[in-house]
């Protein structure tokens, strides 16, 4: 397994003295929010904070708040209220909520639901510090519980009953959180694009979010539509199932590029170099996946196949339609182990995983910390019996 997550920065930082503890951040109406940490800073200037929510009886409970850059332009401004109007209208499970939007001082924050659990970004670098993928059924539930978060936001309508046509265009480890109860949740639908009548779209050629994870008709400049997300999906599964992102292995010995690429402006560094990415895709071809997906049964196999094909046409038709496939592999993977798997057991691996990598984290410079319990050691854990972990 390779070790090129360990080189590449978590985003979800420790605890960073930007407040102090129990600072007031701002009220709205007659609950107030005070700041706790710094939980992630982003390249775009965001950062997410975590902060305790106080009604009038007292604590009720913690959030976390995105505070964004503020809007340079009338255009951007009315950008940021169309994101935040987007993301209100999402009500599913797996979907972190969005509460509130405010404008405190001149900056603008989003308060949404708090995930009290690692991004998938954190887990495929905990995965590389232990050597080790997390269990096939882990991998598996959690691309089903985001293809059936995406089957919802793809099938929004408006008041109208019009589609909104709505593609996150950001599905990447960094943006999906796993609970320690076991819940998964896509966050960020802020750089999310839809057909909404009057939307005011992203400047050309301009790329947001981690483009490691962007779908060659995104990388392309082209039209764009709900199968973008499903190839971002697929990178996902693979890398959590493998430990190797799709392009990585050819990354590393692809030879300096042989032609000019098109100019592409991006808000974030990517996780892989763009260039050579956008070369890998030349050539991206079904052999590609069946060479990295070799070590995974025949039906999970196919579902990678109808997710990671270079054409958007030849992908599954809908999230939906991946969602069952990914549900009934899922069911093989329960009928091979002669066991359930559900979300007590996510919640139970992800504490195996946290516990195992606990044994070098004295050799790994991990920015999440805060995820190592002062005494928590593999030892310290009871063995699962059977399982993949």
């Amino acid at each position: 397994m390779t070790s090129h997550r360990l080189t590449t920065a978590t985003r979800e930082e420790p605890a960073i003295l930007t407040f102090e503890r129990r600072h007031v951040l701002f009220t709205v109406e007659h609950t107030r929010f005070e700041f706790v940490r710094t939980m992630e800073r982003r390249a775009n200037g965001e950062e997410l904070l975590l902060a305790n929510r106080y009604e009038r009886h007292g604590l009720a409970g913690r959030v976390a708040i995105k505070r964004v850059r503020s809007p340079a332009s009338a255009a951007r401004r009315q950008r940021l209220v169309e994101e935040v109007q987007l993301a209100y209208r999402l009500h599913h499970p797996t979907i972190a909520q969005v509460h509130y939007f405010k404008v405190h001082r001149g900056k603008p924050y989003i308060i949404m639901e708090h995930v009290d659990g690692p991004s998938l970004e954190t887990v495929l670098n905990l995965m590389a510090m232990r050597g080790k993928p997390v269990s096939l059924p882990f991998a598996l539930h959690v691309a089903a519980e985001l293809a059936d978060a995406l089957h919802h936001a793809h099938s929004l309508q408006d008041e109208q009953g019009r589609s909104l046509r709505l593609i996150h265009r950001d599905v990447s480890p960094r943006n999906v959180r796993v609970a320690h109860t076991g819940e998964v949740k896509l966050t960020h639908f802020g750089v999310a694009y839809s057909h909404l009548v009057g939307r005011e779209e992203t400047a050309d050629a301009l790329l947001k979010g981690d483009v490691a994870y962007a779908s060659p008709e995104y990388l392309a400049g082209t039209t764009l539509t709900a199968a973008s997300d499903l190839f971002s999906l697929g990178l996902v599964l693979l890398e959590l199932a493998t430990g190797r992102h799709l392009f990585a292995a050819a990354a590393d010995s692809l030879e300096p590029p042989r032609a000019k690429t098109r100019e592409l402006r991006l808000e974030e560094p990517p996780s892989l170099p763009l260039t050579q990415m956008l070369m890998l895709l030349e050539d991206h071809g079904p052999q590609d996946i069946e060479r990295a997906a070799a070590d995974l049964p025949d039906e999970v196999r196919a579902v990678l196949q109808g997710t990671l094909q270079k054409d958007a046409a030849k992908r599954f038709a809908s999230a939906g339609a991946l969602c069952t496939a990914l549900r009934e592999c899922l069911v093989q993977e329960i009928r091979r182990a002669g066991r359930p798997f559900g979300r007590a057991d996510i919640a139970e691996e992800l504490a195996r995983l946290i516990s195992d990598a606990s044994a070098v984290r004295d050799e790994v410079e991990l920015l999440d910390e805060g995820l190592f319990p002062s005494g928590l050691d593999a030892h310290e854990l009871p063995p699962r019996g059977q399982g993949g972990n």
